[in-house]
């Protein structure tokens, strides 16, 4: 039970939160007196006209609600007791109109300025419609004219980030930019990946059986990266040049094409490189889009459509299909259902947990079925592995081809590999009988004698011949493996690979698609006629390093802005969810998703006390949410020095404390992740948690996407007298965290900071209605 003092505290700031939502005295005349309107919104809105509306109404603090049950369900905007309502008939709206809509039931600029003290001056200009991106498609021509400057701004950004961390005068400089680990050893050197060397690194402190964790880094799997001498500067000449393969909290593995040639058994230092191959495929890719406008391609009957100058078309009668995959639910069939019948766009909007990948991986086994070749992709090689995985399981005899760099793929699904697949292929034995000759060829030159000139020119003669051979039966070999291939597989950017370059698709599937660039989206989209996109463009967009790139829009993606020009007719949202506990769900469910989402029986109502080894009384007093209040308790945030990382020592103890609770009850270390959107304070908690925690993974909220655990712990870090928030605002960021959770969720915050947000005070009003409360003070001592 909580405290007296913990009682007495959470009052309070519930008193405060009530009074900051308050407007002044001086201004409560007049909007009481203001006339007031409400709308009423008909039942046959699509499900981004539903999220717009809410969208909008928060941010002008226009009162929104839902009323009614299934197919009577309406939202109005306004006070439902206004003085004048006005009722919006079926079909009159379409997704442009919906912000100005909205801007009917907005209060007057009096109300406006009282319900939004701290935009302004009180009393002040009132601030403009917070009208979400995206209400109007551009044209293509506009688009690709708009586009090519900003991956401009986005690769100049990126290649000063790594000047500026290569040319640090202080090595502690370049590692604090996240682009650079330092003091490095090598633990292992092994082959792999069809002849490449991995090197395993790791931490160079201390030595021993015992390896301290990384420090806090911008590192991530498929980034190019450069080992130099940890004694020399980021100017210095590598040793070695290659791609990471593989990161854990005490480990990173590069992959090499070839062994590095001086000696590695020193301390040694691991630079990110930008990576200049993709902004020149993106830069490709634009300029293909451009010229599709007037030459056409195989994507010629999406680009109306996907630039808003055409309707999406569908196959009037449904389109008869088996499910290949069993237990699919009537959402997921409805999205493939959706897909199978569109004439050039789908879009399946799967949030958090509802078998999105489950979903697409049915799409293209029916697609190839009835005799369609696919091009299935994904902005991230791991997804796109993930992609291969389950369809690979779900059709073990399935003809499909992964391309890409080894380096970048997992193990297992090197087997699926253009490259294993090549090196099989009889062309590829002819090519590997020229290369024989030509060494041959090679050796007996060697041995010639100046004055042996016919025989000279005769074997360079056939040394030409032989490699202009060995060039056309490899690509003889690759033509062979994806002329074959049903399905192939690859990134957005690997689309442009040369080896994909003449190959055309009777359908591109997109994954993860609320993830990708548009312009990186385009390279699949290109290939074929008919597309169909995945994704939830409610959970964390791609990451752009260009501030000012993405305040123009690089950062919004296809998906999206589909969702907003043709959500209605051609999406279908997923609404089962198969992760997470029904408490867990709700307040993702009513505050993103529209109240549709609903729990899988399996997971409804499942608990900690389920798992094995967890003691059901102990889990019992945890319960499935759990609010963690630091409010009172002295736990202030801190800037880290250098950086505009955040930490809050006080916090992070009250986090492990709880980790360690879930431990005592039974839960397993590895069935635990601890989450928090601060790289200050991942490497704060990394730092403090002991040997007896090392098994707990802790990262960011990025870390996390697309993954899930038992039970979830999320640090918020802030705690500031002026309610400052910074990123948490983004309702994708917490959105992403608190689904993460399948069985248990606990937010460690100070309230009277966080709460101060309206969307993060709800979450913490359904944590603390729907959960346990309790004070920091409670478990760390005071």
């Amino acid at each position: 039970m909580p405290s007296d003092a913990a009682l007495k505290r959470n009052a309070k700031n519930k008193e405060r939160q009530k009074r900051a939502l308050e407007p002044p005295a001086k201004l409560k005349a007049s909007v009481q007196d203001a006339p007031t309107v409400s709308i009423l919104f008909p039942t046959a809105l699509t499900p981004r006209q539903r999220a717009l509306l809410h969208e909008v109404a928060e941010g002008n603090s226009v009162a929104h609600a839902s009323a009614g049950e299934g197919a009577e369900r309406r939202i109005r905007l306004g006070e439902a007791a206004a003085s004048t309502a006005v009722e919006v008939p079926d079909g009159a709206l379409s997704d442009d109109a919906v912000p100005h809509t909205a801007a009917g039931a907005a209060p007057s600029p009096s109300q406006r300025g009282a319900r939004n003290l701290g935009a302004g001056e009180e009393g002040g200009p009132s601030r403009a419609l917070a009208v979400p991106p995206a209400a109007r498609a551009p044209t293509l021509e506009a688009f690709v004219a708009r586009t090519l400057p900003l991956i401009e701004m986005e690769r100049e950004a990126e290649v000063v980030q790594a000047l500026e961390s290569s040319a640090a005068a202080r090595p502690e400089a370049a590692a604090a930019s996240g682009r650079t680990l330092l003091n490095l050893r090598v633990r292992d050197a092994e082959g792999g990946l069809l002849g490449r060397t991995l090197l395993t690194l790791v931490s160079n402190k201390g030595g021993g059986s015992i390896v301290a964790p990384l420090p806090a880094h911008r590192l991530s799997t498929h980034d190019l990266v450069a080992l130099r001498p940890a004694k020399g500067g980021g100017a210095d000449a590598p040793l070695a040049s290659g791609v990471v393969y593989r990161v854990r909290e005490d480990s990173l593995t590069v992959a090499l094409e070839e062994a590095p040639d001086e000696a590695i058994d020193q301390p040694l230092r691991l630079d990110k490189l930008a990576n200049e191959v993709t902004y020149r495929r993106l830069r490709e890719t634009l300029t293909a889009l451009g010229r599709a406008a007037t030459a056409g391609g195989p994507a010629a009957p999406l680009l109306d459509v996907l630039f808003g100058a055409a309707a999406p078309r569908f196959q009037e009668a449904p389109v008869p299909w088996t499910p290949r995959i069993p237990r699919l639910d009537h959402s997921q069939r409805a999205a493939v259902s959706r897909a199978l019948a569109a004439k050039d766009i789908a879009l399946v909007h799967g949030p958090p947990g509802t078998g999105k990948t489950t979903t697409v991986v049915e799409i293209i086994l029916q697609e190839v079925a009835r005799g369609s070749k696919v091009l299935a992709t994904a902005a991230s090689n791991i997804a796109v592995d993930n992609l291969v995985e389950r369809l690979v399981a779900a059709d073990p005899k399935l003809k499909l081809v992964r391309t890409g760099h080894a380096a970048r793929l997992l193990p297992s699904v090197l087997a699926a590999s253009l490259e294993a697949q090549v090196l099989a292929s009889d062309s590829s034995a002819l090519a590997r009988d020229c290369r024989r000759e030509m060494k041959a060829a090679t050796v007996r030159l060697l041995k010639l004698g100046r004055k042996d000139y016919a025989e000279r020119r005769a074997l360079r003669s056939e040394l030409r011949t032989l490699a202009k051979e060995e060039r056309s039966r490899q690509q003889k070999a690759i033509a062979e493996v994806l002329g074959r291939a049903a399905v192939v597989c690859a990134t957005l950017t690997g689309t442009l690979s040369y080896e994909l370059r003449d190959v055309a698709f009777d359908v591109a599937v997109v994954d993860e698609a609320a993830q990708a660039l548009e312009a990186a989206t385009w390279g699949a989209l290109l290939k074929a006629p008919r597309a169909v996109l995945a994704g939830d463009h409610l959970q964390l967009p791609p990451t752009v390093i260009s501030d000012a790139a993405a305040r123009q829009g690089l950062a919004e993606t296809l998906f999206e802005r589909l969702q907003a020009l043709h959500g209605g007719v051609a999406s279908e949202m997923l609404a089962v969810q198969y992760r997470m506990h029904g408490d867990v769900m709700a307040w993702a469910s009513h505050e993103l998703y529209d109240d549709r989402l609903t729990a899988a029986d399996a997971v409804a109502a499942h608990t900690l006390a389920d798992l094995p080894d967890v003691d059901p009384r102990l889990a019992g007093e945890l319960g499935v949410l759990a609010l963690i209040d630091t409010a009172g308790c002295g736990m202030e945030e801190a800037a880290e020095e250098g950086s505009e990382s955040r930490a809050n020592p006080g916090e992070a103890r009250a986090a492990l404390a709880h980790v360690r609770r879930l431990l005592a009850a039974g839960v397993r270390p590895a069935d635990i992740g601890v989450i928090t959107p601060y790289n200050a304070q991942v490497a704060l908690l990394r730092e403090m948690r002991g040997e007896a925690l090392a098994a707990v993974e802790i990262s960011s909220v990025d870390g996390f996407q697309g993954r899930e655990k038992e039970a979830i712990v999320i640090s918020m870090v802030r705690c500031n007298a002026e309610g400052t928030i910074g990123f948490l605002s983004d309702r994708r960021r917490m959105n992403v965290a608190v689904t993460r959770a399948r069985r248990h969720c606990a937010l460690v915050c100070d309230s009277e900071t966080v709460g101060r947000d309206a969307f993060l005070g709800r979450l913490l009003a359904h944590f603390e209605a729907h959960g346990e409360y309790s004070s920091a003070a409670e478990l760390v001592g005071d």
